[in-house]
């Protein structure tokens, strides 16, 4: 565990048990939330390149025309 971590942790538990409950369960999501989206990356890893590569073939070709997000 990191200092940060721990100095965190460690003035959270100073708070009331309500606001240390509410902490918790953001970090709780938030962990969770981090490892689908591993997970997910580690799923696609394939896929991605193969669209990334794609991507780059066709801006050399000439097929990619440059837009802004306006013109989407």
């Amino acid at each position: 565990m990191t200092e940060l971590l721990k100095e965190a942790l460690d003035k959270a538990s100073k708070l009331p048990e309500t606001l240390q409950d509410d902490i918790a369960k953001e970090l709780l999501a938030d962990i969770e939330a981090e490892l689908r989206w591993d997970q997910t990356f580690k799923e696609t890893e394939d896929k991605l390149a193969k669209l990334a590569d794609k991507a780059l073939k066709d801006f050399k070709a000439g097929k990619v025309k440059q837009m802004g997000f306006d013109e989407l």
